[in-house]
């Protein structure tokens, strides 16, 4: 197939190469001229602006859009909506919030044009391993596109999970629990790096682990590779960025009075690691001397 693409940042530029490499055609855009550059290198067709590149495709077009959530994904979409002709197909393959998916696609269907909201997993691997690809909107457009969604992802890692909106859901409740995951795997291991008395080698134990444990994961493979990059992470502040879908995962699991302390937790320790120090906690220990006489730790 032939389609549009949108954004050619991390996830972007490498999922334009695995679609090329499956002799898909692409015509590429992004603000950016040295992403531009590269993926003309690997055969993509440059266009210069939207506009260019609603006009460098046949009807009916498909154009993947594969940036940031919120503003970027708005003005794109909002742009594109005026370029598209009647039965032409946007594809939102970023992080977008699932209520905004819905809000978008029946904008576009009173246009005539459709929205797929493809919740997309796999980071910086995608272009080795493949994309799992969560996929939303009209199930005769999923059907149009499938050969691109086969193309991106690894066996059986796409799949059609319901109306608009679905396939960004689908996607935040996965981030949700990559949460979750995360902070038991980070837990854990500074549980072991603080047993002073055994010298542990957490390279060797998140190997270990990955040999028939019940624990064992790709995440588990990807902390030995940090840990033989630097044994203690050194190198790293523990600072924790967050994207937005665990907080979107918390607040659906409150308005549905669905309990889900894990990962709200982790979201929690998310915010805790940005604090060069906690007020809180000085609260506390302000609270514990005044009514115990604990003493604190001054500065």
């Amino acid at each position: 197939m032939r389609i549009g693409f949108v954004g050619l940042g991390k996830m972007g530029g490498n999922m334009v190469e695995r679609l090329l490499k499956g002799d898909h055609g692409i015509v590429a855009f992004d603000p950016i001229k040295e992403a531009q550059e590269e993926a003309q290198n690997k055969g993509a067709v440059s266009a210069s602006s939207l506009q260019e590149l609603v006009d460098k495709l046949d009807t009916p077009r498909a154009i993947w859009i594969m940036v940031p959530s919120g503003t970027p994904t708005e003005e794109n979409i909002n742009a594109l909506s005026s370029l598209l002709s009647e039965g032409d197909v946007l594809i939102d393959g970023g992080n977008s919030f699932y209520k905004d998916s819905m809000r978008r696609a029946q904008w576009l269907k009173a246009k005539g044009i459709a929205l797929l909201d493809a919740g997309t997993s796999g980071g910086i691997w995608g272009l080795k391993v493949g994309y799992c690809l969560m996929i939303g909107g009209e199930a005769s457009v999923f059907r149009q596109l499938e050969p691109v969604f086969k193309t991106l992802a690894p066996e059986d890692g796409y799949a059609y999970v319901g109306a608009s909106g679905a396939g960004h859901f689908v996607k935040m409740v996965h981030n949700g629990i990559e949460y979750a995951l995360l902070q038991g795997y980070a837990e854990g291991f500074e549980i072991l790096n603080v047993k002073a008395d055994f010298n542990l080698d957490l390279r060797q134990i998140a190997h270990l682990w990955n040999q028939g444990s019940v624990i064992r994961s790709w995440l588990l493979k990807l902390a030995e590779d940090a840990f033989a990059k630097d044994p203690n992470l050194g190198s790293i502040r523990g600072y924790v960025q967050d994207s937005g879908e665990g907080r979107w995962t918390v607040a659906e699991a409150i308005e549905n009075d669905v309990p889900a302390p894990l990962i709200t937790l982790s979201l929690l320790e998310r915010l805790s690691s940005r604090q060069e120090e906690s007020f809180s906690a000085k609260v506390v220990a302000a609270l514990r001397d005044e009514f115990g006489g604990h003493g604190v730790k001054k500065r």
